[in-house]
């Protein structure tokens, strides 16, 4: 047992040094020279020592995993790999109660995220519906949380970010009860920290309801709620509470609201709103000062000469050309554009009352500008100097303005000219259009709109290719140039290419989804290329855009008339005739359609109304007393054809019918009549035979005007007239079966002309397939030429 105990050997405890100058020999650098191992390692590659049988001591290096069992041959294993793999972990109960409440909150959360996407790509139902389902399983989790932690263990950010959540997507869904129910949890809420700050977004959701009494009231509880320190968000706040006392029309409390914001951090929204709460009131002094304040607000934009390169250093270039249109270039262009706005509108709004006449008004607005960080506006203010003159009718002073900026930089210069130019092309003086138009192309080939003046120009001289070649241009410099592709469009139907016209009206419906113009344009077109089917469907389209125009709708009619259903013609028609009472063509197709469905009394009233629209005009008188006449009363047809006689004392069929009636009735005064119809008759044929012998000798036919069909001695309307021509249904009517054939003359009634002659018949396929152009003033181009 003793055997392995070893016994400290005896030292001479006095000597308390002892030992401290003995040391390995291996340190012995005055040896080294001497010592045989040590020249021999310096020899090798890598300078080792060949093992002596000498240990070092190995405490000191210990700590990185350095023992003296590697000293006995075990591998050097400082990460303790050799011990094998480390055990498994504990597998995780699924069914303890803090996993569940993890996995449900990851869940409530996943919800709020996915509602706020689909708030963001504008499912807003969708989004209403995840962050209902947050709410519900946020609910759920509180409990689970009370049972298994104390109360002060809730996650008091999830709920407020699920409520927060929720009623935003109940205001963004317009469910504005529900909203201000939500927001009222988080504000009586004192659990919510800074929870007051939403009292903003209620008042925006009152200022919606326009309860503006109770909006300003949440405003200024927000306002009160809110430190000092948070600058911005107050000012935002004072200027939603101006805006909404302009709403209510207290424009004194909106103006120390403005004038505040204006002292404290001028903007330009709040410049603006001064501007207009001036204008209310009436202030001319006060809206000069506000806007020369809007004028000095700062834009905070850098200038625009830092995306030039200076030189032609290839790195700098290429940095140039990265931030030249980046995020926040586009944000500089943004803010300098709306600035450029507002200061626009407030000039064009105060100029007219902040002195004697709105032309000096604007001159001190331009001399302010000028003197601002703004001067490029002080052209524009000029311009629409100029086009507040047209709104005037005062085109010479017009005219005149604009001639000032002829010797202005090429822009100006070219905003001017093509002004000028479609002053000029609007009073016919088409010489001077064209003048103007190439001053205005020259000073900027790639000027829309005095591209497409020009074309106008060329266009009413009659070279339409010309005219297509300036549109082309136009339309190259500005594909959303839509005056351009309208008048390309009409340049192509002059030229009878029909489908390239139609491509350009269906490339334009694209664009402007309810100009009625340009449905009516491809109706036409659909209609001369002879489908009607296209047609119709087109000009169904246009009715549904403005249901009340006439003209549409007895050209629908039309349509169906020439189809051969009445019905629907019919419907059309008395449409057209009820918003429009005075067009002689739709009176004359629905008289004549109730004469031809035997319904004569009911035609009566529209040829009443055709003589009164035409006095002048014999024949609708003739046709109230032949309705009359088919009605069976013979009483009032004699007299209204002695009303008719006395007007037109020379008008034969007249006098025929009279002579008819009175000898079928009895009367004395038919041989009055007889003598008279006699005397007209022979000096009808004296008239014709001098005619055909001054045909004769002059040896070559001579125009004459037929009498037989309505009138005679030049009563009667050319056949040719528009407005005036019976439809083809009158002229197909057959003659009338008298009920007292059996006693009137037979030479009488074989010499008698109805006056539904066939000079006077409108033709209704062929010839109706040409487009009356006062429908939509077809050939005026150029109606939106004047620049915004």
């Amino acid at each position: 047992m003793m055997q392995n105990v070893h016994l400290a050997p005896e030292t001479d405890e006095d000597d308390l040094y002892s030992g401290y100058n003995d040391y390995n020999p291996t340190y012995d650098t005055e040896e080294l020279e001497n010592d045989t191992a040590f020249q021999q390692a310096v020899k090798t590659s890598h300078s080792r020592r060949p093992p002596d049988g000498v240990t070092r001591p190995m405490t000191a290096v210990r700590a990185a995993g350095f023992t003296k069992a590697a000293l006995r041959g075990s591998a050097f294993d400082p990460l303790g790999q050799s011990r094998g793999p480390a055990p498994p972990l504990e597998a995780r109960n699924e069914d303890s109660p803090e996993e569940k409440i993890r996995q449900l909150e990851k869940k409530v959360n996943e919800l709020v995220e996915e509602s706020c996407i689909a708030n963001s790509c504008g499912d807003l139902k969708l989004a209403l519906e995840k962050a209902k389902d947050a709410g519900r399983k946020e609910r759920v989790l509180v409990r689970q949380r009370e049972q298994v932690t104390s109360p002060e263990n809730i996650n008091l950010d999830l709920t407020y970010s699920v409520l927060f959540n929720l009623a935003s997507q109940y205001s963004a869904n317009e469910m504005y009860p529900e909203a201000l129910n939500t927001y009222q949890v988080i504000v009586k809420n004192k659990m919510f920290s800074n929870a007051g700050r939403l009292k903003v977004n209620m008042g925006n959701i009152y200022l919606k309801q326009r309860n503006y009494s109770k909006a300003i009231k949440f405003y200024r509880m927000a306002l009160d709620q809110i430190p000092s320190v948070h600058k911005e968000m107050r000012i935002k706040i004072m200027q939603n509470i101006g805006v909404t006392f302009i709403k209510t029309g207290q424009y004194s409390d909106a103006i120390n609201s403005f004038e505040h914001i204006m002292s404290v951090a001028p903007n330009l929204k709040a410049g603006f709103n001064l501007i207009l709460s001036y204008f209310a009131v009436g202030d001319r002094e006060k809206m000069k000062k506000a806007f020369q304040k809007l004028i000095a607000v700062p834009l905070e934009t850098d200038e625009d000469g830092k995306y030039i390169s200076p030189n032609d250093d290839p790195h700098t270039n290429l940095v140039i050309e990265a931030i030249k249109n980046d995020h926040l270039r586009q944000m500089e262009r943004e803010r300098k554009a709306m600035a450029e706005k507002y200061i626009m509108t407030a000039a064009k709004l105060i100029a007219p009352v902040i002195e004697t006449s709105f032309a000096v008004g604007y001159d001190w607005c331009v001399e302010v500008v000028k003197a601002s960080q703004y001067v490029e506006l002080a052209n524009d203010l000029e311009i629409n100097k100029a086009i507040t003159y047209l709104r005037e009718k005062d085109f010479n002073q017009a005219v005149e303005t604009l001639k000032m900026f002829e010797k202005k930089d090429s822009s100006v210069k070219s905003a001017a000219a093509t002004n000028l130019s479609f002053l000029y092309y609007l009073e016919n003086e088409f010489a001077q259009a064209s003048s103007y138009a190439d001053l205005a192309v020259n000073s900027d080939r790639y000027n829309p709109s005095a591209l497409t003046n020009k074309g106008n120009t060329v266009f009413a001289n009659g070279d339409y290719e010309k005219a297509a070649e300036f549109y082309k241009e136009a339309l190259r410099n500005d594909s959303s140039c839509t005056e351009a592709l309208y008048n390309i469009g009409l340049t192509y139907k002059k030229l009878n290419r029909l489908d390239e016209a139609l491509d350009c009206f269906l490339k334009l419906h694209a664009i402007l989804r309810n100009s009625a113009q340009v449905l009516y344009q491809i109706a036409n077109i659909y209609e001369l290329m002879e489908d009607p089917n296209q047609a119709m469907e087109w000009l169904m389209q246009l009715i549904s855009v403005v249901p009340t125009d006439s003209r549409a709708l007895s050209k629908l009619g039309g349509l169906y008339d020439s189809e051969g259903d009445k019905s629907q013609a019919f419907q059309y028609y008395y449409e057209s005739y009820r918003y429009f009472p005075s067009n002689i063509e739709v009176i004359e197709w629905l008289g004549a359609y109730y004469i031809d469905t035997q319904f004569c009394e009911k035609a009566i009233q529209y040829f009443e109304r055709a003589s009164l629209i035409q006095p002048t005009q014999v024949k609708w008188q003739l046709m109230v007393a032949s309705c009359f006449r088919r009605s069976g009363n013979y009483q009032k047809a004699l007299d209204t054809y002695k009303d008719i006689h006395r007007k037109f004392p020379e008008n034969v069929e007249c006098l025929r019918f009279l002579v008819r009636l009175c000898t079928d009735t009895g009367l004395k005064e038919v041989q009055e009549y007889a003598t008279k119809l006699k005397r007209l008759e022979k000096m009808k044929e004296i008239r014709e035979q001098r005619t055909k012998s001054g045909r004769d000798g002059s040896g070559g036919p001579r125009g004459r005007r037929d009498g037989s069909a309505g009138s005679d001695g030049g009563q009667n309307c050319s056949a040719g007239s528009r407005g005036e021509r019976l439809s083809a249904q009158l002229r197909a009517l057959p003659r009338t079966e008298e009920p007292y054939d059996s006693s009137s003359n037979k030479e009488l009634d074989a010499s008698y002309v109805d006056p539904l002659g066939p000079q006077i018949e409108r033709p209704r396929t062929a010839a109706k397939k040409r487009v009356d152009e006062d429908d939509f003033a077809d050939e005026e181009l150029g109606d939106d030429l004047l620049p915004e």
